[in-house]
């Protein structure tokens, strides 16, 4: 395979290469951040933006208004056009491509006039148990609480009178590209987060559609799901085109021209597993920030459906066992904020990254079974463990050894706890083999630490490469790239382009589970379990 046919020697400066218009733009809609990647054909990031934005509870339902989202995805498309003049001195006009990612699930439904039905429920919301439930029984999958036809049946069930009126169901980033190009499609990845995919099709399960078209109350409707779901695309299709109306939406500036290349929008699970090159069988990432989820690209089939098992597919269509946690960073922040305060009063502040990084490694200092101090990082529900609403809990054994190594070292342990659980049933139970897992988010700035925590948390080696930090959008941004290369009448598959274009020189380090670590944390993690009935009455009696 070759990729000469969009080799750009000429546009070797970055600046150059902006302003010819050959940069590929990655935006993802992430749970408390939206970030922009700009990078070159190789991956190279050119220049990011951000913003911060935070979801509301709102009638009992986390959600996220729609001003919100394109509030948010203009100034973090803003804030990356201030740092392209300000890094390259030059304008941003024009892209070669663009790919939008968020967060994947959730329940999005629009009429045939395109009005919003409802507001936005995300993959917070744990309410679905019921219909859930009833879908698994009924599909022989496993449905989560927050997929979105397991949103979909809980709306019909509960009598909702917008269901008779729908036209089109999606996701957040299914939502976006449907407005920045008049297509209504879905990176398979994401897809498969809304409806059960048939990887050998690439595409919904038929089968599937009918059993649930089967349902009772279904059938009465005046829709059919295939009518209502997005078009399925695999990484590298046509996604169309961003339009006039598009890039006004994204920079009301006016500066920005339409006709980008546009990649099949994805979620965030599967721009993890670009961002870590984990594409491959018996390799596997672990995205970490407000929520965590560990992707492992299987060999073969599982013994059966699991409550803690999703099965979803890689961006190209390949199947993968997800292990989604409502729960990760946000607690562990919380606390990290409570002493950058107490910095402050005495007059010493220090920078995030002094912060976590000195905090961080008193946590590496701690006693490998926390000294008996347990952290619960409930700041919602939690499905891996049997919590209905969470409450995020710190408690002490009663011989513990609170310290401050001891302290951090649980919190590092909490952000993964539900995490750990969930893998036991794939590794352990299911005999899963993995090679590696890759892992990225901000949690692995600082270098080793929680790298060596989750290598020992899941008894497999740990990698962390040069872009660990730069998450999703970045991840975007190669696919979208991808599918320029594609269009452009490059050949090759995803792997190839990852493998030949990107990571051919990424500098990776790989941390092997100590033996030491390995015995603490499963001690912990014995505690940590043991614990959880106090959590659950938590979330009972605390409002």
């Amino acid at each position: 395979m070759t990729h000469d046919a969009v080799a750009s020697p000429e546009y070797s400066d970055p600046a150059a290469l902006i302003g010819a218009g050959r940069a590929h733009l990655g935006l993802e809609l992430g749970s408390t951040r939206i970030k922009a990647a700009l990078v070159d054909d190789a991956g190279a990031v050119l220049a990011t933006g951000s913003h911060a934005w935070e979801n509301r509870l709102e009638d009992d339902s986390w959600t996220y208004s729609l001003d919100s989202v394109w509030a948010g995805i203009q100034d973090c498309y803003a804030d990356l056009v201030r740092e392209v003049r300000e890094r390259h001195g030059v304008e941003l006009t024009q892209l070669a491509s663009l790919g939008i990612s968020a967060m994947m699930h959730g329940y999005l439904p629009f009429d045939a006039d395109g009005e919003q039905l409802a507001p936005f429920r995300t993959w917070r919301n744990t309410y679905t148990t019921d219909a859930a439930a009833e879908l698994s029984e009924a599909l022989g999958v496993n449905i989560p609480l927050r997929w979105s036809i397991a949103h979909l049946l809980h709306a019909l069930r509960g009598g909702e009178e917008h269901v008779a009126r729908l036209d089109f169901l999606t996701t957040l980033a299914g939502y976006v590209h449907w407005k920045l190009t008049g297509r209504k499609v879905l990176g398979i990845g994401d897809a498969s987060g809304m409806f059960p995919i048939d990887s050998a099709a690439r595409t919904f399960d038929a089968e599937r559609l009918e059993r649930v078209a089967a349902l009772e109350g279904v059938s009465d409707q005046p829709w059919s799901l295939p009518e209502v779901l997005p078009e399925v695309l695999v990484a590298g299709q046509d996604a169309g085109t961003l339009t006039e109306k598009g890039a006004a939406l994204l920079d009301p500036s006016g500066a920005l021209r339409p006709g980008a290349v546009t990649a099949p929008p994805e979620g965030d699970a599967g721009t993890g597993m670009v961002a870590t090159h984990a594409i491959a069988p018996r390799t596997g990432n672990v995205s970490a920030g407000t929520s965590a989820f560990a992707m492992v690209v299987l060999e073969g089939q599982l013994s059966g459906p699991r409550e803690e098992i999703d099965m979803v597919t890689t961006p190209a269509g390949d199947p993968v066992a997800m292990i989604h946690t409502n729960n990760c960073t946000t607690d562990l922040d919380a606390w990290l904020g409570l002493f950058s305060r107490f910095a402050e009063l005495l007059g010493h502040p220090v920078g995030p990254e002094e912060l976590y990084s000195t905090l961080f490694r008193a946590g590496a200092e701690g006693e490998a079974d926390a000294g008996g101090v347990l952290s619960y990082n409930y700041v919602s529900g939690e499905h891996q463990t049997g919590v209905d609403s969470g409450r995020p809990l710190l408690v002490r054994q009663q011989e513990a050894r609170f310290t401050l190594e001891n302290f951090m070292r649980s919190q590092l342990y909490g952000a993964f706890g539900a995490l750990a659980v969930g893998m036991e049933a794939l590794l352990k139970d299911e005999g899963v083999r993995l090679d590696v897992m890759y892992a990225h988010g901000g949690i692995f700035r600082t270098a080793g630490i929680a790298q060596q925590v989750l290598a020992d948390a899941l008894a497999t080696p740990v990698a962390v490469g040069d872009s660990a930090g730069e998450g999703g959008a970045w991840g975007m941004a190669l696919l979208a790239a991808h599918t320029a290369h594609r269009r452009a009448g490059a050949e090759g598959t995803l792997s190839d382009f990852l493998g030949e274009q990107v990571f051919a020189a990424q500098q990776l380090s790989t941390l092997a589970p100590e033996e030491t670590g390995m015995a603490g944390h499963a001690q912990w993690l014995d505690a940590y379990r043991a614990g959880l009935p106090v959590e659950r009455l938590a979330g009972d009696l605390i409002d």
